[in-house]
Protein backbone atom coordinates (compact mmCIF):
# COMPACT_ATOMS: atom_id res chain seq x y z
CA UNK A 1 0.00 0.00 0.00
CA UNK A 2 2.71 2.20 0.81
CA UNK A 3 4.92 1.65 -2.26
CA UNK A 4 1.14 2.28 -4.24
CA UNK A 5 0.85 5.80 -2.41
CA UNK A 6 4.74 6.77 -3.28
CA UNK A 7 4.25 5.76 -6.84
CA UNK A 8 0.96 7.42 -6.48
CA UNK A 9 2.73 10.56 -5.14
CA UNK A 10 5.34 10.88 -7.69
CA UNK A 11 3.40 10.53 -10.70
CA UNK A 12 1.17 13.61 -9.46
CA UNK A 13 4.38 15.47 -9.05
CA UNK A 14 6.07 14.73 -12.62
CA UNK A 15 2.61 16.12 -13.66
CA UNK A 16 2.45 19.09 -12.01
CA UNK A 17 6.19 19.86 -13.32
CA UNK A 18 5.15 19.02 -16.87
CA UNK A 19 2.43 21.31 -16.83
CA UNK A 20 4.83 24.18 -15.74
CA UNK A 21 7.32 23.60 -18.29
CA UNK A 22 4.68 23.59 -21.18
CA UNK A 23 3.00 26.72 -19.34
CA UNK A 24 6.10 28.03 -19.41
CA UNK A 25 7.06 27.48 -23.32
CA UNK A 26 3.77 28.85 -24.21
CA UNK A 27 4.36 32.12 -22.43
CA UNK A 28 7.62 32.57 -24.36
CA UNK A 29 6.07 31.42 -27.50
CA UNK A 30 3.40 34.11 -26.70
CA UNK A 31 5.89 37.42 -26.03
CA UNK A 32 8.01 36.36 -29.27
CA UNK A 33 4.81 36.85 -31.29
CA UNK A 34 3.65 39.60 -29.80
CA UNK A 35 7.68 41.37 -30.35
CA UNK A 36 7.25 40.21 -33.77
CA UNK A 37 4.24 42.54 -34.01
CA UNK A 38 5.51 45.09 -32.64
CA UNK A 39 8.11 44.99 -35.13
CA UNK A 40 6.06 45.15 -37.84
CA UNK A 41 5.92 48.80 -38.85
CA UNK A 42 5.43 50.34 -42.30
CA UNK A 43 9.17 50.91 -43.36
CA UNK A 44 9.07 53.85 -45.95
CA UNK A 45 12.63 54.94 -47.21
CA UNK A 46 13.26 58.74 -48.04
CA UNK A 47 15.98 59.42 -50.62
CA UNK A 48 17.27 63.22 -51.10
CA UNK A 49 18.23 63.65 -54.38
CA UNK A 50 21.82 64.10 -55.18
CA UNK A 51 24.53 65.18 -52.42
CA UNK A 52 28.00 65.98 -52.03
CA UNK A 53 29.69 67.02 -55.37
CA UNK A 54 26.68 65.80 -57.43
CA UNK A 55 25.16 69.12 -56.32
CA UNK A 56 21.92 68.32 -59.22
CA UNK A 57 20.50 71.05 -60.87
CA UNK A 58 20.94 75.15 -60.10
CA UNK A 59 18.90 77.56 -61.10
CA UNK A 60 19.35 81.36 -61.52
CA UNK A 61 19.68 81.79 -57.81
CA UNK A 62 22.88 79.81 -57.73
CA UNK A 63 21.38 77.33 -55.40
CA UNK A 64 21.56 73.86 -55.77
CA UNK A 65 19.40 70.93 -56.13
CA UNK A 66 21.05 68.55 -53.45
CA UNK A 67 20.04 71.14 -50.85
CA UNK A 68 16.77 71.72 -51.47
CA UNK A 69 16.07 68.11 -51.60
CA UNK A 70 17.63 67.40 -48.51
CA UNK A 71 15.32 70.65 -47.26
CA UNK A 72 12.57 68.87 -48.19
CA UNK A 73 13.53 65.05 -47.50
CA UNK A 74 13.86 66.67 -43.83
CA UNK A 75 10.51 67.92 -43.39
CA UNK A 76 8.97 64.71 -44.37
CA UNK A 77 10.83 62.61 -42.06
CA UNK A 78 9.67 64.93 -39.37
CA UNK A 79 6.02 64.39 -40.01
CA UNK A 80 5.98 60.71 -41.03
CA UNK A 81 7.81 60.47 -37.55
CA UNK A 82 4.93 61.25 -35.64
CA UNK A 83 2.73 58.20 -36.68
CA UNK A 84 3.84 55.07 -34.43
CA UNK A 85 2.94 52.73 -37.28
CA UNK A 86 5.50 54.53 -40.04
CA UNK A 87 8.85 53.62 -39.48
CA UNK A 88 11.16 56.15 -41.11
CA UNK A 89 14.10 56.00 -42.83
CA UNK A 90 16.83 58.45 -45.15
CA UNK A 91 19.32 57.42 -47.63
CA UNK A 92 21.26 61.00 -46.52
CA UNK A 93 20.39 63.07 -43.73
CA UNK A 94 23.58 65.69 -44.50
CA UNK A 95 25.55 66.73 -47.43
CA UNK A 96 26.74 63.13 -48.62
CA UNK A 97 28.00 62.35 -52.15
CA UNK A 98 26.57 58.86 -52.76
CA UNK A 99 27.68 58.06 -56.12
CA UNK A 100 25.58 56.04 -58.57
CA UNK A 101 27.91 53.27 -59.18
CA UNK A 102 27.77 51.94 -55.75
CA UNK A 103 23.75 52.32 -55.74
CA UNK A 104 23.80 52.83 -52.89
CA UNK A 105 19.73 54.30 -52.35
CA UNK A 106 18.11 51.19 -54.21
CA UNK A 107 20.66 48.74 -52.27
CA UNK A 108 20.06 50.40 -48.78
CA UNK A 109 15.82 49.88 -49.29
CA UNK A 110 16.36 46.41 -50.22
CA UNK A 111 18.68 45.66 -47.47
CA UNK A 112 16.15 46.66 -44.61
CA UNK A 113 12.94 45.51 -46.68
CA UNK A 114 11.33 48.69 -47.11
CA UNK A 115 7.69 48.99 -48.18
CA UNK A 116 7.78 52.07 -49.96
CA UNK A 117 10.97 54.11 -51.70
CA UNK A 118 10.55 57.80 -52.81
CA UNK A 119 13.10 59.89 -54.16
CA UNK A 120 12.97 63.37 -53.87
CA UNK A 121 14.52 65.97 -56.75
CA UNK A 122 14.15 69.41 -58.03
CA UNK A 123 13.96 69.23 -62.16
CA UNK A 124 15.90 70.99 -64.74
CA UNK A 125 15.59 71.70 -68.79
CA UNK A 126 17.61 73.54 -71.54
CA UNK A 127 14.16 75.72 -72.12
CA UNK A 128 13.65 78.14 -68.90
CA UNK A 129 10.38 78.43 -69.96
CA UNK A 130 9.31 74.79 -69.28
CA UNK A 131 7.58 74.21 -65.90
CA UNK A 132 5.69 72.00 -63.61
CA UNK A 133 5.60 68.71 -61.72
CA UNK A 134 5.98 65.08 -62.85
CA UNK A 135 6.34 61.33 -61.18
CA UNK A 136 9.02 58.62 -62.49
CA UNK A 137 8.04 54.87 -61.91
CA UNK A 138 9.36 51.73 -63.71
CA UNK A 139 7.85 48.66 -61.79
CA UNK A 140 4.11 48.10 -62.66
CA UNK A 141 3.54 47.21 -59.40
CA UNK A 142 4.71 51.26 -58.64
CA UNK A 143 2.20 52.66 -60.82
CA UNK A 144 -0.62 53.04 -58.16
CA UNK A 145 1.97 54.77 -55.68
CA UNK A 146 3.23 57.55 -58.49
CA UNK A 147 -0.11 58.03 -59.58
CA UNK A 148 -0.98 58.73 -55.77
CA UNK A 149 1.74 60.60 -55.17
CA UNK A 150 1.45 63.26 -58.21
CA UNK A 151 -1.91 63.90 -57.70
CA UNK A 152 -1.16 65.03 -54.16
CA UNK A 153 2.45 66.95 -54.56
CA UNK A 154 0.29 68.88 -57.56
CA UNK A 155 -2.19 70.07 -55.41
CA UNK A 156 0.50 71.34 -53.05
CA UNK A 157 2.95 73.37 -55.62
CA UNK A 158 0.30 74.27 -58.25
CA UNK A 159 2.38 73.59 -61.28
CA UNK A 160 1.57 72.16 -64.43
CA UNK A 161 0.90 68.69 -64.22
CA UNK A 162 2.98 67.10 -66.60
CA UNK A 163 1.74 63.62 -65.26
CA UNK A 164 3.50 60.07 -64.37
CA UNK A 165 6.06 58.32 -66.90
CA UNK A 166 7.56 54.97 -66.76
CA UNK A 167 11.42 55.34 -66.62
CA UNK A 168 14.37 53.66 -66.42
CA UNK A 169 15.96 55.24 -63.63
CA UNK A 170 18.07 53.11 -61.31
CA UNK A 171 16.57 54.59 -58.29
CA UNK A 172 13.04 53.19 -58.68
CA UNK A 173 14.09 50.22 -61.31
CA UNK A 174 16.34 48.39 -58.63
CA UNK A 175 14.62 48.60 -56.08
CA UNK A 176 12.19 45.58 -55.20
CA UNK A 177 9.32 47.49 -53.55
CA UNK A 178 6.47 50.08 -54.78
CA UNK A 179 9.44 52.92 -55.10
CA UNK A 180 8.96 56.31 -57.32
CA UNK A 181 10.74 59.35 -58.01
CA UNK A 182 8.95 62.55 -57.67
CA UNK A 183 10.40 65.89 -59.69
CA UNK A 184 8.61 68.64 -57.70
CA UNK A 185 9.45 71.40 -59.45
CA UNK A 186 12.23 73.05 -62.36
CA UNK A 187 14.71 75.11 -60.80
CA UNK A 188 15.29 76.29 -64.52
CA UNK A 189 12.25 77.81 -64.05
CA UNK A 190 12.25 81.26 -62.58
CA UNK A 191 8.61 80.90 -61.14
CA UNK A 192 8.62 77.44 -60.16
CA UNK A 193 11.71 78.02 -58.72
CA UNK A 194 11.29 81.55 -56.65
CA UNK A 195 8.55 79.40 -54.81
CA UNK A 196 10.75 76.31 -54.46
CA UNK A 197 12.85 77.70 -51.76
CA UNK A 198 10.34 79.53 -50.05
CA UNK A 199 9.55 77.29 -46.49
CA UNK A 200 6.12 77.42 -46.29
CA UNK A 201 6.23 75.76 -50.20
CA UNK A 202 8.62 73.16 -48.71
CA UNK A 203 6.18 72.55 -45.94
CA UNK A 204 2.70 72.34 -48.50
CA UNK A 205 5.49 69.82 -50.66
CA UNK A 206 6.05 68.00 -47.39
CA UNK A 207 2.93 67.36 -46.36
CA UNK A 208 1.33 66.27 -49.44
CA UNK A 209 4.28 63.25 -49.89
CA UNK A 210 3.15 62.49 -46.84
CA UNK A 211 -0.65 62.17 -47.27
CA UNK A 212 0.26 60.21 -50.56
CA UNK A 213 1.87 57.71 -48.73
CA UNK A 214 -0.76 57.02 -46.23
CA UNK A 215 -3.33 57.42 -48.79
CA UNK A 216 -1.25 54.26 -50.76
CA UNK A 217 -0.98 52.79 -47.60
CA UNK A 218 -4.65 52.72 -46.99
CA UNK A 219 -5.02 51.50 -50.02
CA UNK A 220 -2.73 48.58 -50.08
CA UNK A 221 -4.06 47.45 -46.60
CA UNK A 222 -8.07 47.42 -47.74
CA UNK A 223 -7.23 44.61 -50.21
CA UNK A 224 -5.21 42.74 -47.68
CA UNK A 225 -1.80 42.93 -49.69
CA UNK A 226 0.72 45.08 -51.28
CA UNK A 227 -0.48 46.13 -54.54
CA UNK A 228 1.51 44.55 -57.57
Amino acid sequence: MKKNMLFITLFLFSTLILSACTSNSDNNNVKHNNSKNSNTAFKVVIDAGHGGKDVGASGESGQYEKDFTLSVSKKVEKLLGQDPAIEVFMTRTDDSFLSQESRYRPKYANDIDADLFISIHGNTFSDPNVSGTETFYYHNNSRLFAETLQKHVVEATGFRDRGIKKQDLFVVKDTKMPAALIEVGYLTNLDDESKMWKDDFQNRVATSIVEGIKEYQEKSEKQGNWIF
